[in-house]
């Protein structure tokens, strides 16, 4: 039985729960390696268990040590369970349609909450070797942006650009839809890369990372097409500012929303009201998990934490600028497992 399995079993006892089902995917993966595939986990009083089907049975039967594997159509749930159990869901994650069917086998379901995700906020040093390769992969492949963006070359094209080359260079996928904004289309935070053509004055926001071991990465940068305008330049320097500030704050210890405020408050100072959303996010084997960098999170990191430090500035009909990093919370301070240029390089020129 695996470290994560037995700290789960204990935080499951601790809740009076005699087994805990498992239906998130990257939960399955987290405590028994089991991805990409359909079924669940039931671990517990019952035993440590992966239920599936033929498609995936010798796979996981390869990559679940310590787990007996189980074939979802020959055993309901209710099979499986003893008399008088309690089982604990992820009710996170479970459909009503999949509460239903599962009350029906069960005399006593409880929710769980974040019960299991909690435990995938401190990583290990094997998650943060596969997210420092992802993030390498993505510092590449921004290096090969500087040299193939382009006047009158479109944003898809441009995210294309960058997915083809993180999955050529070892990237099992990318973490999410790659962003690409320019000009007044940056100051969408999660813009959908469209047709626009990019034009010399504009600034363009590139948001992108990939997969590698299943583990994702994260990063953002603005680069400039030509020479912008000097509010343009002063948007950027002003970002930077900000996540500069909040890079030298964290540490194992530090509140969450302090480091939050630290960039917000020197944006604020020039551009109030233009930076909406968090700080930063927790990265692993999704890319958007806790902790977050934002003021409502009273709590303090803690070593292991793996988070994006991404301050924004959006002016509406004008510009947007981004600039994010990864780093990895220590006792002494943050290890930035994103190394690509911070400074505004514009494309075209010779800067």
């Amino acid at each position: 039985m695996n470290n994560r399995v037995c700290a789960l079993i204990a935080a499951m006892k601790e809740k009076g729960l005699t087994d805990v089902l498992i239906t998130d995917p990257k939960n399955m993966h987290y405590y028994s390696g089991f991805k990409n595939g359909e079924g669940y986990l039931l671990i517990g009083d019952s035993g440590i268990r992966v239920v599936t089907d033929s498609r995936y049975s010798e796979y996981a039967a390869d990559v679940c040590k310590g787990f007996d594997v189980c074939d979802i159509t020959a055993t309901r749930l209710s099979g499986f369970l003893g008399g008088g159990a309690t089982l604990g869901f992820e009710d996170k994650h479970m459909t009503y349609a999949e509460y239903v069917s599962v009350s029906k086998q069960v005399s006593s379901l409880v929710p769980i909450g974040d019960m299991a995700l909690k435990r995938r906020e401190v990583k290990d040093e094997g998650e943060i070797e596969s997210i420092a390769k992802a993030a390498a992969i993505a510092d590449k492949a921004f290096e090969y942006m500087l040299g193939v963006l382009k006047e009158g070359m479109t944003e898809k094209q441009a995210a294309a650009e960058l997915d083809c080359f993180m999955k050529q260079n070892g990237a099992e996928a990318t973490s999410f839809d790659t962003i690409v904004a320019s000009g007044e289309r940056g100051s969408l935070p999660h813009a959908i890369a469209s047709e626009r053509t990019l034009a010399q004055g504009d600034l363009v926001v590139m948001d992108f990372g990939c997969v590698v071991g299943g583990y994702a990465s994260d990063m953002t940068r603005t680069v400039a097409i030509g020479n912008v305008s000097k509010e343009c330049e002063d948007v950027y320097n002003t970002v930077l500012s900000a996540q500069l500030k909040a890079i030298s704050m964290i540490k194992s210890g530090a509140i969450a929303s302090e480091v939050d405020a630290s960039a917000r408050n020197i944006i604020n100072e020039r551009y109030s009201g233009r930076f909406g959303h968090a700080l930063g996010h927790g990265v692993g084997l999704d890319v958007h998990e806790s902790p977050s960098l934002s003021p409502r999170n009273q709590k303090p990191l803690e070593r292991g934490n793996v988070v994006t430090v991404e301050p924004g500035i959006y002016i509406p009909g004008f510009c947007g600028v981004r600039i994010e990093d990864l780093v990895v919370v220590t006792d002494k301070g943050c290890i930035n497992l994103t190394h690509s240029p911070k400074e505004l390089i514009k494309i075209g020129t010779n800067r």
